[in-house]
């Protein structure tokens, strides 16, 4: 049995965000191509399935971590700000993207709310639909190793 901790995290995160847009549960909001993922970015990002892959890497790590909640990823997604001649400072990344992830990932049925720890946690069918991904990616993997 392959789980979602056995395949690469880089691989594992594109093939989901993959099968999120396959789907078409995942909304994408208006804003999504304007917005900045934190204070520190001077720009929105280039690629235009971001916030797929940020779902995704979001589900991952519940998948890994488990009740953790918005503003434990803020510090995980945040990065350095660029002061000019003044020395870089470290910044959270911006909540409300994490937050409308995580709000995604309850309405598709793979994550729900921990009522007893606090934080979001996996559904049993969120984490059978990850590690079926998994298996699928584990599966490419061995294909591109045989060649």
């Amino acid at each position: 049995m392959c789980t979602v901790k056995d395949v690469a995290a880089t691989r594992f995160i594109k093939a989901f965000a993959k099968h999120m847009k396959r789907q078409g549960k995942f909304e994408v909001p208006k804003w999504a191509d304007v917005v900045k993922t934190g204070p520190s970015k001077d720009l929105p990002p280039y690629d235009e399935d971001w916030l797929y892959i940020r779902t995704a890497s979001i589900a991952r790590q519940i998948y890994n971590r488990g009740n953790s909640g918005v503003g434990s990823y803020r510090a995980i997604y945040g990065s350095q700000k660029r002061r000019g001649t003044l020395t870089n400072k470290g910044m959270k990344a911006g909540g409300k993207i994490i937050r409308y992830c995580m709000q995604q990932l309850e309405e598709m049925g793979i994550v729900e709310v921990d009522e007893d720890k606090g934080g979001r946690k996996l559904t049993p069918e969120g984490q059978r639909e990850m590690d079926t991904v998994a298996v699928q990616v584990a599966e490419m993997e061995e294909e591109d190793d045989d060649e």
